[in-house]
């Protein structure tokens, strides 16, 4: 369809636009819908298809949605006629007659590029395996509340190299923040990410020592070593256990760094209570801000 726009990864929406999803969430935050009317979705309908399970996803569309005029359908992946072998192509076909957004929470990257290629309506990605743009969103949303423009500022990623680390690099790229990532051998990010990401001028650092990675960073962020689906949880836990975001480590991070975590966090793991509660956290906030970032979202591929 021409002029649809999807939301299926940071790499793939240009600068520009990133930035007016953000100023959109703005807006829509301190209740000055840049749409005009309180209700911009009202008589729009939004598919929300979880194949992994999900607290904040799930309840900041749907609140999200609803709270500016439109409906939600929650459909899980064993309840619908993917789970007993339509194809992805036939369920984006079928959907796109009765909503006009679909957002999906997948394992498999193909699976959301079957709906946007197969779909008639904007495509929205809520999670797979290899990113997670929502979520990236949210957080820089959330630093630029705090510090101003993410701009030239330095950002920690500490521990496995996965989906969230993944869109971060992209992020280097397209907010022009620098990124260290501190991954033990074996954990590093997706080397077509980096690649991408340094390709379009992205500062991007990978480096096996949490500290080199957070001195001078002006956030601080990780995520669990063992995500949905892991069959290695001991290894992972051995093998990440010196990648603890605590209050050592973060006190060689600037001193008014932030600490983020897109939860669910393990206390104790991946992260210390002390960091998680203490004062340099935002992770509420930052759970907060999935409902802003992604009504800025919905804005810009519906209306």
């Amino acid at each position: 369809m021409s002029g649809l726009k999807h939301f299926l990864d940071l790499n793939a929406v240009s600068k520009d636009d990133l930035r007016e999803i953000l100023d959109i969430a703005i807006a829509f935050k301190h209740n000055h819908s840049p749409l005009g009317g309180r209700y911009p979705f009202q008589d729009k309908s939004l598919a929300l298809i979880f194949e992994k399970p999900s607290t904040r996803t799930r309840v900041s569309f749907e609140v999200g949605m609803k709270n500016l005029g439109g409906n939600t359908v929650v459909l899980q992946g064993s309840d619908i006629q993917i789970g007993r072998g339509e194809t992805i192509a036939d369920t984006a076909r079928v959907l796109s007659r009765y909503v006009d957004a679909i957002m999906i929470r997948t394992d498999d990257p193909e699976k959301l590029a079957q709906l946007a290629e197969h779909g008639t309506v904007p495509v929205i990605n809520g999670l797979t395996d290899d990113s997670h743009p929502c979520q990236i969103m949210a957080d820089i949303l959330t630093f630029e509340e705090h510090r101003g423009p993410i701009e030239g500022k330095a950002v920690a990623w500490i521990g496995d190299g996965n989906n969230v680390a993944n869109s971060w690099i992209h992020a280097a790229a397209q907010f022009d923040l620098i990124l260290k990532l501190a991954c033990p051998e074996g954990y590093t990010p997706d080397e077509r990410a980096l690649a991408w990401a340094r390709e379009n001028g992205g500062e991007v650092i990978v480096t096996a020592d949490p500290s080199e990675a957070v001195a001078g960073s002006d956030l601080v962020v990780t995520d669990t070593w063992v995500s949905m689906g892991d069959t290695d949880a001991d290894k992972r836990m051995k093998d990440l256990a010196p990648y603890q975001v605590n209050e050592a480590l973060m006190g060689q991070a600037n001193k008014d760094a932030l600490f983020m975590h897109c939860l669910p966090a393990h206390r104790g793991e991946e992260v210390s209570s002390e960091v998680l509660d203490g004062p340099q956290s935002v992770v509420w906030d930052e759970a907060e801000n999935r409902m802003h970032a992604q009504n800025g979202i919905l804005s810009w591929v519906l209306i």
